[in-house]
């Protein structure tokens, strides 16, 4: 092949990655986590491909890629595919207009008076380049880290690390992250960091857990694990300066799917096996693209049904055994009207967990929940888009600094008990 045809290839390829962050595509199959890689890294790395791309054009040239029509023809699909690129990162900066309208819808439009009220340090309105030019720096000056404390049995990945302000007071508010991996992996280590350590500079005492993973252990057994580190909160996070009474929970995918379970099953003496007495409600939830109906009442999934995956690797047995326990599984089914209240976020491009799913397990707690319910659904964001430091994930972070602040400030100005009447009751 000549130089000017190697650039078209190129030039080919480069626009196949872009079209895979712009276009929606579902029902992939196997070739989903193929799929989910490419439209990730290469949609909220958009400005990074771009330069490299324009780097790597330039060399092409420089070699005679222009001395054929195929050259031409390169250069001229390059262009539409670095547009194509800028508008994805286009998008991500405008996704803080999406948070704040979702934030506005469900906390007024004068949510933010009492947070400046109580003087907590202003917020940017959006993310500046400085924020997200080095994606992987996570982090913050200020910010201790203290790894692998145990919360339960070592030998079961009851492990937590705790994110601390270097300048604390005696009690500051806590922020439970709780990892994804579709219940099969992940780490404590690499998931929720660009949140946790802006929080923690802020702040905050931020608790990041292992659990136990499937296929080794099944449902509930992730849920249980989690309570467990709700109740080593409760009794010790004084010690590293935080408030046992002021817990928000968070996580992404397998962890948006626990934190919202861990909000909507509180103090279930049956999923608290040796700690039924303790207290496991939070105050609020924010889950990050979670998977909230095991089930698949509403048909969402289709052909790309996770039936076959959970039954096989994350339930000890089928809908079909145990129906109850699916639906225990299934945060769409817990919503009650003493739910906690929730800031749900999700992408319209999700290829692993679909946004439908999301769409229906909002409305659902809209329909029944006597608290905030705000629902930020950003457009083309793919799974697991806050991992790292971009235009979108420091959006988000902001935007649920905001959220978790003003449910703090109520908090301090008496309404202590913002989780709902049901805070220190078993729900059913």
């Amino acid at each position: 092949m000549t130089i000017p045809e190697w650039f078209l290839c190129a030039s080919i390829i480069g626009a196949l990655f872009t079209c895979s962050a712009l276009v929606r595509v579902n029902h992939l199959l196997h070739l989903v986590p193929l799929y989910f890689m490419i439209s990730w890294l290469t949609g909220e790395l958009a400005i990074f491909h771009i330069a490299w791309q324009v780097a790597a054009t330039g060399v092409f040239i420089t070699a005679g890629a222009l001395d054929s029509g195929h050259g031409y023809a390169g250069l001229a699909i390059s262009l539409l595919s670095w547009a194509g690129l800028y508008y994805f990162h286009r998008q991500g900066c405008a996704s803080a207009d999406v948070y704040e309208h979702a934030l506005v819808e469900g906390l007024g439009l004068d949510y933010r008076q009492p947070v400046q009220e109580a003087h907590r340090p202003p917020l940017p309105e959006k993310a500046a380049t400085t924020d997200w030019i080095k994606p992987f720096t996570m982090r913050k000056p200020g910010v201790n880290k203290i790894s692998n404390i145990a919360y339960g049995d070592a030998g079961h990945r009851h492990f937590l690390d705790v994110y601390q302000p270097q300048d604390r007071s005696e009690s500051c508010p806590v922020l439970l992250q709780i990892h994804g991996g579709g219940w099969m992996m992940g780490d404590k280590d690499h998931q929720g960091l660009p949140l946790m350590n802006h929080l923690a500079a802020r702040g905050w005492i931020c608790v990041a857990i292992n659990y136990q993973l499937s296929p080794n252990e099944k449902f509930p057994q992730h849920l249980v694990d989690v309570k467990r580190a709700m109740a080593w909160i409760r009794e010790h996070i004084a010690g590293y300066g935080g408030n046992p009474d002021f817990v928000i929970a968070t996580g992404g995918s397998a962890g948006g799917h626990l934190s919202s379970l861990l909000g909507l099953t509180a103090n279930r003496s049956d999923l608290q096996p040796g700690f039924e007495e303790v207290d496991t409600s939070v105050v609020a939830c924010v889950p990050f693209y979670g998977v909230y109906d095991f089930m698949d009442r509403n048909n969402v999934r289709g052909v790309s049904s996770m039936t076959k995956f959970l039954e096989d690797r994350v339930m000890p047995v089928s809908p079909a055994e145990d129906p109850a326990l699916w639906d225990l599984a299934s945060p769409i089914t817990l919503v009650h009207e003493n739910a906690p209240p929730f800031f749900v976020i999700s992408g319209t491009h999700d290829s692993m967990w679909f946004v439908e799913d999301t769409r229906h397990f909002v409305e659902t707690l809209r329909g029944a929940s006597t608290q905030t319910v705000c629902y930020a659904e950003l457009p083309f964001a793919q799974h697991a888009f806050e991992l790292f430091h971009s235009p979108r994930s420091d959006n988000a972070v902001f935007a649920v600094t905001r959220f978790v602040e003003a449910h703090y400030v109520d908090y301090l100005n008496g309404f202590a008990d913002v989780s709902g009447d049901a805070k220190h009751a078993e729900i059913d």
